[in-house]
């Protein structure tokens, strides 16, 4: 019965493994999109404003095909810096949340 239950936990840790370095990936990848725009000073309120800027420029008329690629371009690395930005404040509540023993908020 021991080998039984050894052979079971194996694709649990493999699972947990897994999951483990798509974290890891995750978070190498937030922290490059945020790194790219932290360099600049950019804050998330500064980030939102220049979706803004970047939507009101893609509905305008004037724009060519390629300037629209370079603006959609710029609207994804901002948007990524965002969600990333996000991510990480939710990850710290929750953590307080652990530690202070509190309910997810």
């Amino acid at each position: 019965m021991g080998e039984l239950e050894v052979e079971n936990r194996k694709p649990e840790q493999r699972k947990k493994e897994q999951d483990k370095v798509q974290e890891q990936n995750k978070a190498q990848e937030q922290d490059q999109v945020q790194g790219q725009n932290t360099e600049q000073g950019i804050s998330l309120e500064e980030a939102f404003a220049q979706l803004e800027e970047v939507i009101a420029h893609l509905e305008t008329e004037e724009i060519t095909l390629e300037q629209s690629f370079q603006e959609y371009n710029r609207g994804m690395q901002l948007l990524q810096y965002c969600n990333a930005t996000i991510d990480q404040v939710e990850k710290r509540v929750l953590q307080i949340n652990e530690d202070g023993g509190l309910d997810e908020f």
